[in-house]
This record gives C-alpha cells, structure tokens and sequence, in this order.
C-alpha cells in the first residue's frame, strides 16, 4: 500500500455534487493540508436531488454544480470535472469507463477514491445505483482500462492520453472498511463543505449535530479516543 509520502495526486470520482463531502471531505482536506493535489471527478450534476421543485429542468443541476464547487473550496479543491449524466439512471458500462478513463489519463493520480460496487445492508444509503455503477466502471478503468494502452486506443491517437497506472483504490460506503483516517483536525471544514449544499441539508436542523455524531462512532469503531472523529475506508491495491 501507498505511503503517505507517496501519495501526491488523488482523483476522487463520485456519482453526486455531496457525495465525497459525506463520505471523505475530512480526508481531503487533510491531503490538501499536506500539500496533495485533489480533482474533483462527478458523473453526475445530481439534477434529480433536492427539494425545491421549481428547480426541475435543469436547474437543479445548475444550482448543484454550484454548491459542489463552493463545497470543494471549503476544503481547498478547485479543479471540478463534471461528466454530464443524468442523476438516478447511471449504468455501468463502456461509455462511463471511457469517460473515467480519460480523466484518469488527463489526471494521472497515485490514488483513486471512488464509491464501493457492493451493497451494503447495514447503511442502505451508500448502496444508491448511481453509486454502485460508478463504483464498478470506476474501479474498472482504474484496472485495466486506463493502464492498459490497447483499451481505449482513441484517447492516445486522438486525445494523446497515454496509458496511467493508478497504485491505490480507497472505496467508500461499502460493508468492510479497513483503513480509518483521522478527521478530528477537519471536521468543521467537512462541515462546512456539507452545509454548501443548501439544496440538499438545510431543512435539516440538527444535521450538524448528526455528522458529528455519526462520524465520531466512526472515530469509536477506528479506536480512536473520545472527541476525535473518523472517515472510513476500503484500501485496494492494483499490483
């Protein structure tokens, strides 16, 4: 597995504007922190989210991409890449791979922090099928589209996108987390990255008092001590 000294470039790739901010935006502002470069990688503009119904036909995904980009600079990521799906149909496929694989060739990260491909029965909510969709084609073209440079061949002849091996996967939301990171430092910049996306949380009135209480079981569950708070992650290797 990667070092941390290692690790340099991430590119997470996420279905939904909010998404990384629920599963990991403590984590990414503490790579940020230590001087990574993070890019923001969203299949879709989540158009089909929200509560606010005169925002249908494109507005909703208008204002989301909007939050996402306020969100991301919370925790001091700008570089935002949109791919233009509709919100709740995602399907894993050769076009989504294509896509995630273009970005990951344009990108050329250490690591990829992508949604889990399983369903988890204990929290039904990361199991969304955008979400598992994203997942598998996304841990697809990190092996072996995006390596390989016979996969794909117009994204080198056309687009000169060379091959790019990413060394590390960390899933999010899926049944067997095995690496904890600890947010304790981050969690007011996670919080406020949460609170962007007003379309989404703010008829919540505890929703603060919610993401600290869920991610300090995390912090219980990673062993962590009391007051601290954790997110929590699956670590692949692509060796």
């Amino acid at each position: 597995m990667l070092r941390d000294d290692e690790i340099t470039r991430v590119l997470t790739v996420m279905a939904h504007p909010d998404d990384i901010d629920f599963s990991a935006a403590g984590t990414i502002a503490t790579l940020v922190d230590r001087g990574v470069e993070v890019i923001y990688c969203l299949a879709t503009d989540g158009d089909a989210g929200g509560f606010d119904r005169e925002l249908d036909n494109g507005g909703m995904g208008a204002l989301r991409r909007a939050e996402q980009t306020a969100a991301a600079k919370a925790v001091g990521v700008t570089d935002l890449r949109f791919l233009g799906y509709s919100d709740g149909t995602v399907e894993a496929g050769l076009g989504l791979r294509r896509d995630i694989a273009r970005v990951i060739r344009q990108v050329r990260p250490d690591l990829v922090i992508t949604h889990s491909p399983e369903r988890n029965y204990v929290a039904i909510a990361p199991s969304h099928p955008d979400h598992r969709a994203v997942g598998s084609s996304a841990l697809d073209a990190v092996y072996p589209d995006a390596r390989n440079p016979y996969t794909f061949p117009e994204l080198l002849s056309e687009e000169g996108l060379s091959a790019w091996t990413v060394r590390e996967v960390w899933l999010v939301g899926g049944p067997t987390p095995d690496h904890f990171v600890d947010i304790t430092a981050t969690i007011d910049r996670k919080l406020a990255a949460l609170q962007a996306h007003a379309s989404q949380v703010s008829h919540l009135d505890t929703f603060a008092d919610f993401v600290r209480q869920r991610f300090a079981e995390t912090a219980e569950r990673a062993g962590l001590g009391p007051g601290a708070y954790a997110e929590a992650f699956q670590r692949v290797s692509t060796d």
